[in-house]
Order: C-alpha cells, then structure tokens, then sequence
C-alpha cells in the first residue's frame, strides 16, 4: 500500500493539467450533465444530437408495482451511488428541451432485471479449470436502461456477457448467481436475445425479406402477426430508409454499410420482442459517426423498456454519455460498477482524475491497459525530449491495484450489494417461453429462402451451369462422330469416364457458397433459430431444381454431341444417373466444408478425394486388376464415379449387339469387357442408382452428425439452470 499511495502522490504531482471532476471546470461548462431530480437519467453531452427523452425508471417501475408489482420493483427505487450525491448536490446546467417528436410510434417492450453475484468464469487450460477469466464479479441492470461492460482486450468481458446470457463454451465453467427477476430460473427461448460480434447476413435478401424470413423461423402463429413484428424491428433500429435494398448490393449497386449492417442483425433478435438484449461489440468495425448513430438507436430501444447489456473497447465522448451503467473490467477484475458519472468521480478519488478535453473511455483505457507500458517504454527517448506522452505516469499494474483497491473500499460497492439483495430478496415474475414455429414451418421457409437465394447469388449454381455447359460441350466436340462400330467402344467409354468425373471435379465450385450457407446456419442455430436437421433438407430440397437443371443441360449437350444411343428411355436414365451423381457431389462436399470450414483445406481435400476415386473407378485399370488393399478396399467402393459410370456404361452397352465380320456377333457385354467391368444383369443399373442414392443419404447424414454433435456443440449456450446446477456443485 505504500508503494501504491507513493505512486498516486508522484502522479498526482505530474499531471497539474487534470483535476477532479467537480473542480477543473465551472458547472455551466461541465462535460457531463443530468436534468436536476432525474439521476437515473443517462448522462448527456451538451454538444451531442438531440435523442428522444427517456421515461424515468423509477416512475416505469411505480406503474408496473400499480400493476401488480414486486419487490424488484421497489428495489429500483433505492437511492443512487453515493459517489454521485456529492456532484448533483451542486447546480447544473440542464440540456436544452428536446421536441417532440416526429418518429414512429413502436410498442412498448417488457423488459426484466438482471442481477449476477460474486459470479466467477474459469476456462479449461493445461490444468483442469485453472485459469480465472472473470473474477467475482457484481452488477444488474434494469429496464430501459443500457449497461456496458467496458475494458481493454482479453479483459473478460464477452466472457461475462456470455455467461450473463448463459452461452459458456463447455470449456467454460461459472461460479455463483445470476437473477432475472429475482429468481435462478433459467431464460427461456424468446425472453432474451444475444447478438455475436461478428454476424453473418444473406446479402441476397432485402432487409425486410431478411427479418420476414428470420421472424418466420422463429415465431409461431399467423403471417400477417410476423409482418407487424418486422415492421417493428425496422422502426425500432431506424432502417426504414434501407428496408427494400439488398444487404449485399448487386452487380454496380452497393450494399449496407457496416453501421446497417450492425443494426440489421440487432433487428432480427428484436423480431421475438426480448426482455434483455446482450450484444456482443455493437459499435465492432464502425467509424465514429457509425457507432454514435448506433447508440443512438440503442438508446431509443432502451426507451421502449428493453434490458440493453452489452460490451465495448473504446467511445467517443458523445457516445460515452450516453450509457447509464458502466461496468470495467481488467484482467477478470472489476474495478468499478455503478453511474457513468460516478465512475469519473472514483478515478479522480483514486488519484486519476480526467484531463480537461480528453474523451472519459480514452482516460479509463490508458489507467488500466497494460500494453501502454510496452508504447511508453518504446518511446520513453521521445518523451525525454518532447515532455510526457500521456498524462497518467503510473505504471499500469500500480494502478490497477490501485483502482481495484479504492472500489473495494468504497461506498459504491456498498451500494451495488445493498441493491443486489434487494433485486433478490423475493422472486418475481418469470419470464415465459413464447413458442417456436415447427419442424415442418421451418423446414418449408428454409426451402422457399435456398430457392430465393440460389436464383439471385449467380456464385451458387448459375456460375456451375456455365462451367457445366462449356465443359461438356467441350467434351462433345472433343468426341463427336464415334459411331457405333465395334472400334468406338473404348472411346466411347473413355468419353462417359471423362464427363462424369470432369463434371464431378468442377463442382468443387460450389465450395464457397456451401461455406457461407453453414455461416448462416451457424448464426442462427447459436440462438435457436435453426437446427441441423430442418436446415440440411431445407438445402437439400432448395438445391435440387438447381442440380436438375444442370444435370439436364449438360446430359443432353453430351447426349447428342457424342451420338450415344437414340431411346428416350435410355436418355432419361442418363439424366437421372447424372443428377444423382451430382447429388452425391454436393453432399461430399458439404461434409468437407463441415469439417474444415475453410475454402483452402476444403478445396485441397475435395481435389485429392476426387483424384483418388477417379484412380479408382476402373478406367485406367479394371477394377478386378487393382491392388485389394486400398485401391479395391475402399476406394474403389466408395468411389460414387465407379457406380455411376458403371450405371452409364450398363445402359449404354446391355442389349447392344456389334457385328464381327458378316456372319458373327458379340453382345455389348462382351465388346465392353475387355475395357470395363461391367455386369450382365439387365438390373445392375438400377442397383448402381440406388447405391448412389444411398451415398447421398449418407453423406447428409454425415453432415447431420456433424452439425449436431460437432459444430453444434461449439455454438449451443449453456442455460443459466445448468449454471446453477455448476454453482450448487461448487
């Protein structure tokens, strides 16, 4: 303690620029103003836009105690922070009225408190839960109000917020409580919502198809229900003006910036009118004018009666004044929870008070960063020539102990646990489940949206098509005028070997719009909007007219152009072996893509696979020559090119007759022998097209099981019953 006391005088002394809060600067010119007799009110900058004013919280939770209230309820009544009952007791000036308004009327939103205790977060490192992520950490929040978990990187606050929301990786385990309404119940679906920092759209859709679509995965009941939540949504985070564009743009036209973009992934979460919102980085990737719009926006959906928690690195003054409740963090440790304001009055009572024209989240930031130092020392020559670098000469660890210290000690600590056991003295209402839309409607909006998006992102398949088209008729002219003499048989079929396994390898386009399909799957299977089962025969059925269509353009390109057999009925069977083989493509590919999620290791993969069932399929060697180990079993096996060019081949060549000279003749089983191995039964054909069809069965099976247990288990959160059971084990 007496080097931390030392430190404080030494700093105190050095930085004569910057003084407390209530003194550096007269009343009239204070950064950080309330109307008199409203503390509750978010704090405002005198120079910032002017935002729709706020109902009071205390008079909400008087209506809503009329209305059959509870004790959280009147504990939101309970006096402020007592760092803040010294700064209001003097005069302030007031910001200017703000008019009326002009906007939208939007409903109403129930929001819940939101109350964690002495809640600790470990992950699983090279001990068994050894490392400490968030440390003993305390706080709420309550409707209509926007609490921020602030703090440098690897600080621990997505690690709070996912905890706070129930959503730990399993690597992850939580010690304590966490109340909603003053009960450990769990939330369930519908009572909150998360949003990710880093969200994956449909740039095909429009914003208003994209909320439509997404409404109807997630809500029950009627269509005309689900366009007036939309609606909502949009009004709610201000995207009137982009609701018909494209999220993506097309061709010369652009699409959302990142600020839409950002508020286009809140408004899908709004879609299911949450209690508590919990946002991961909402102003991640937005300049300044971006993410003061954001906060904006936020602010007014907090003023609708929403419960906003969410993190943040780094604001600007204007947007800093316009949290409610700050919560900062360092290295798992809280080092300050209460009022925006009262935590400029706790860094100037620890000896780190703002300096005059320096933006508070900037101040807060450089105390208790660590890698300052690293920048100080690297610059310490240009600071002995050019005066101080940074106002705060302390080392950083000093005063973090420092800040961390002077919490503890403080009224403001005080006042967070007095508050805490009174949100939880008594349980209050629970939150219900609000329903889910079913199997069959999801599946059906998951198949219309494929079909919708597959036609318009000319990537998906209308790229293959062209692809398809120029290789075939690439290939029909390369073996064009065979004949159907004796002497074309090994030509021919060296031409049906390169066009099903040619077509096969090209599909390996198909990869980067496979890997975003699964992106989107991810995003909305990570809050429950969608499950493995309901999305893999969404994309099944939304891919088939798509895979149709090129399997009957190329068929029949080839068909004609290399002179096979002229029957309809022959020709038809080509197509449909054709499509299956493409069928089975996609599969394999989708599983690749599952595995690696990446457009380099699944390419590479899919290339070799591809390259070893080609060596496989018994047209450079007949299969009964091959090696047994390996390349019988099981390349040659679960090489799909070796069933379907066998199908192909068997109805091409079965029922052939070719003349040897005048007086004898050889059935196509025997002219095709000698070149690939074919079977005599008439019926072999159709058993190669149902092994191929089983094979695309399979792999979507495959898929399944990787979505479900694999990357499923990776995005799926943990409810906050089952961190209650992890506490009661405790």
């Amino acid at each position: 303690m007496e080097e931390i006391q030392s430190q404080s005088d030494l700093y105190r002394s050095s930085s004569s620029s910057a003084s407390s809060p209530t003194s550096r600067v007269p009343s009239s010119h204070f950064f950080y103003v309330r109307k008199p007799g409203s503390l509750r009110q978010p704090i405002s900058f005198e120079d910032s836009p002017e935002w729709e004013d706020t109902p009071d919280v205390d008079s909400r939770m008087e209506d809503e105690a009329g209305n059959g209230g509870d004790s959280i309820n009147d504990a939101t009544a309970t006096p402020i922070s007592p760092s803040l009952s010294k700064m209001n007791s003097g005069s302030m000036a007031s910001p200017p009225p703000v008019p009326e308004g002009g906007s939208a009327v939007v409903r109403k939103i129930a929001g819940a408190s939101i109350a964690w205790k002495d809640l600790t977060v470990t992950m699983k490192g090279k001990r068994k839960y050894s490392d400490k992520v968030v440390k003993s950490s305390n706080g709420y929040a309550f409707p209509g109000t926007m609490t921020v978990i602030m703090g440098p990187a690897k600080s621990g606050k997505s690690t709070l917020l996912r905890a706070l929301a129930g959503r730990l990786p399993p690597s992850a385990k939580m010690y304590g409580e966490v109340f909603v309404n003053g009960s450990k119940s769990h939330m369930p679906y519908g009572s909150y919502g998360f949003v990710e920092r880093e969200t994956q759209l449909i740039g095909s859709l429009t914003v208003r198809e994209f909320l439509y679509y997404s409404a109807l995965l997630q809500l029950p009941g009627f269509l005309f229900q689900k366009r007036s939540v939309v609606e909502d949504a949009i009004q709610a985070m201000s995207l009137s003006d982009y609701a018909n564009k494209l999220i993506g743009g097309h061709c010369y036209m652009k699409g959302l910036r990142s600020g839409e973009r950002r508020r286009v992934s809140i408004a899908r979460e709004l879609v299911m009118r949450p209690h508590i919102l919990f946002i991961d980085e909402p102003l991640y990737h937005l300049d300044s004018v971006s993410a003061l719009l954001m906060m904006v926006t936020l602010k007014k959906l907090a003023s609708m009666g929403c419960t906003l928690v969410f993190t943040i690195y780094q604001s600007s003054t204007e947007v800093f004044g316009l949290f409610d409740r700050i919560c900062l963090l360092s290295n798992g440790n809280t080092l300050f929870f209460g009022e925006t304001l009262a935590c400029l009055q706790h860094f100037s009572n620890a000896g780190f008070p703002c300096p005059i024209m320096q933006s508070p989240s900037d101040h807060f930031l450089r105390a208790i960063n660590t890698d300052f130092d690293r920048i100080i020392a690297m610059c310490k020559n240009w600071q002995d020539d050019n005066g101080d670098f940074s106002a705060v000469n302390m080392d950083t660890a000093v005063a973090i102990r420092t800040l961390e210290a002077t919490y503890k000690s403080s009224a403001d600590a005080d006042s967070v646990e007095a508050m805490i056991s009174k949100l939880t003295e008594r349980e209050g209402t629970q939150l219900k489940s609000k329903g889910k839309a079913g199997a069959a409607t999801r599946v059906a909006v998951l198949t219309w949206r494929s079909l919708l998006v597959m036609s318009r992102e000319w990537k998906y398949y209308w790229l293959r098509l062209i692809l398809y088209m120029i290789l075939t008729l690439s290939i029909g002219t390369l073996y064009s005028g065979l004949g159907h003499s004796l002497s074309s048989v090994a030509t021919r079929v060296a031409a049906v070997f390169v066009f099903v396994s040619f077509a096969s390898l090209l599909g390996i386009a198909g990869i980067p719009s496979l890997l975003k399909e699964i992106k989107i799957y991810r995003s909305e299977a990570s809050n429950q909007h969608s499950g493995a089962f309901v999305f893999l025969v969404g994309q099944f059925l939304g891919s088939i007219p798509f895979l149709f269509l090129m399997s009957i353009s190329s068929s029949l390109v080839f068909y004609f152009m290399v002179g096979l057999r002229d029957d309809f009925s022959l020709l038809m069977y080509f197509v449909l072996n054709f499509f299956m083989c493409l069928l089975v493509n996609e599969g394999l590919m989708l599983s690749i893509a599952c595995i690696w999620r990446d457009v380099y290791w699944s390419t590479l993969t899919l290339i070799s696979v591809h390259l070893l069932m080609m060596l496989a399929a018994g047209h450079f060697r007949i299969r009964n020559a091959l090696p047994k180990p390996v390349w019988t079993y099981p390349f040659a096996y679960i090489s799909f090119h070796t069933y379907s060019i066998e199908g192909l081949l068997e109805n091409e060549y079965l029922g052939e007759v070719f003349a040897v000279g005048e007086v004898r003749s050889i059935s196509g089983y025997e002219a095709i022998r000698g070149n690939y191995q074919i079977s005599p039964d008439k019926n072999s054909k159709w058993r190669n097209m149902l092994v191929l069809l089983a094979m695309a069965f399979g792999y979507r099976l495959l898929v399944y099981v990787l979505l479900r247990f694999g990357l499923n288990k990776n995005v799926s959160g943990r409810s906050l019953l089952s961190h209650k059971k992890s506490n009661t084990s405790r």
